[in-house]
């Protein structure tokens, strides 16, 4: 790695503790963590998951990031792409003048990140999801300064599937193919399949005891695969690893299905040949979704569950919800709600849509949770939202 590559911060944290508490923390949600997770007020009863919200890794790169503003005023800092999935924080780091790698001067979309836009003595920050080995290769180039706010759970999936390279084994990856963390993570095997989640691996699992239809199945996977991936010869040793935000019973449930494949296609004493996995869920993953799990235990009315929209941990705990019978709207904000609609995004289609007497009458409990890169302020605005609307009954 190249001298200018910081991945410990700068020792700055006391000089920006007073920005991060500002923008990022509530004294309504420290009310709420002092009171069992409960508030009363009105006709509101606010139940909040026992876990949510900020997590440690996400403490560290938001951190990392305004550290390194501090330590370089005056150099031009850029940023492979969204740090974390929530739209306040990147807000933040824009008007903080880090500019990101993949969109255009004027904030649009691009296609592929533009890194010829980085010049010597430039700053980069990595993200949170980390950057995949084609990126690393190509800011090694350069003559800049790399600071890498990578999750070290993310790190430690990478080391597991470096594993796995080692000894030739196939990794088959549990999470979304096109999200940033398993962009990153795959890019660190010769030979890879993404699964989505249990049904697809059960596919994956049949083709290895009956085979198939091999052009069918490239058709289908192939976009989730390694270059020149084979099922026919690269499903014979696998080894399993995960996006760290995937639900973590699901992850589980696909590593069993393929140890029983690979047991009954081998036999037991052969096991060890042709499988090989780890628990590489985070531990902030995991709190959330088992709060999420206690919460939906209680009485409510709904749920809102409180995260930026293409964030993968938030998206989880509301299946949760789902999966319970129990309304519940996934939000990226307060300004999302009014007395008459809220706008949410739709977890089947992932589009935004509007629904009309979201809030009932009469005395409510609201159980609201939060995804791994929520700052507490924004779950604070939500709470202080819903009870206004209840209170004046009013859009306001």
């Amino acid at each position: 790695m190249q001298p200018n590559y910081y991945r410990k911060g700068f020792g700055l944290k006391d000089e920006i503790q007073a920005d991060l508490k500002a923008e990022y923390e509530s004294s309504l949600v420290t009310e709420l963590r002092a009171s069992e997770y409960v508030l009363e007020r009105g006709e509101v009863t606010i139940r909040l998951a026992e876990a949510f919200g900020f997590c440690w890794g996400v403490d560290k790169a938001v951190s990392m990031a305004y550290e390194t503003r501090r330590k370089f005023p005056d150099r031009q800092l850029w940023i492979t792409n969204e740090i974390i999935h929530n739209p306040l924080v990147n807000q933040h780091l824009k008007k903080m003048g880090v500019r990101f790698l993949d969109e255009d001067d004027k904030g649009m979309p691009l296609k592929v990140k533009d890194f010829d836009r980085v010049n010597d003595g430039d700053v980069v920050i990595l993200p949170a999801f980390g950057a995949s080995i084609q990126e690393m290769e190509c800011l090694s180039k350069k003559n800049c300064i790399i600071v890498d706010t990578t999750c070290p759970w993310v790190s430690a999936v990478w080391n597991r599937v470096l594993k796995y390279e080692k000894v030739n084994f196939t990794s088959i990856i549990h999470g979304k193919y096109q999200h940033e963390e398993t962009v990153a993570t795959a890019s660190r095997s010769q030979c890879y399949l993404v699964v989505l989640n249990l049904e697809q691996a059960r596919e994956v699992s049949d083709y290895i005891l009956h085979g198939g239809d091999r052009e069918q199945f490239l058709s289908k996977y192939g976009p989730a695969a390694s270059a020149n991936f084979d099922p026919d010869r690269d499903l014979d040793r696998v080894g399993i690893a995960n996006q760290t935000t995937m639900l973590k019973g699901e992850t589980e449930q696909i590593g069993k299905l393929f140890e029983r494949t690979m047991m009954r296609k081998h036999g037991p004493e052969r096991l060890s040949e042709h499988f090989m996995s780890d628990d590489t869920i985070c531990d902030a993953t995991q709190e959330r979704q088992d709060a999420m799990l206690r919460l939906v235990e209680q009485p409510l009315d709904l749920i809102i569950v409180i995260g930026g929209y293409n964030s993968s941990n938030t998206t989880h705990l509301q299946e949760i919800a789902i999966e319970r019978g129990l309304m519940s709207y996934h939000i990226d904000g307060a300004h999302r709600l009014s007395d008459r609609s809220i706008e949410h995004r739709d977890l089947h289609s992932r589009a935004l849509v509007q629904t009309e007497g979201w809030l009932p009458p009469g005395r409510i409990t609201v159980g609201v949770t939060a995804g791994a890169s929520t700052p507490d302020r924004v779950v604070a605005e939500v709470i202080e939202r819903i009870i206004q609307l209840k209170q004046v009954g009013v859009a306001v």
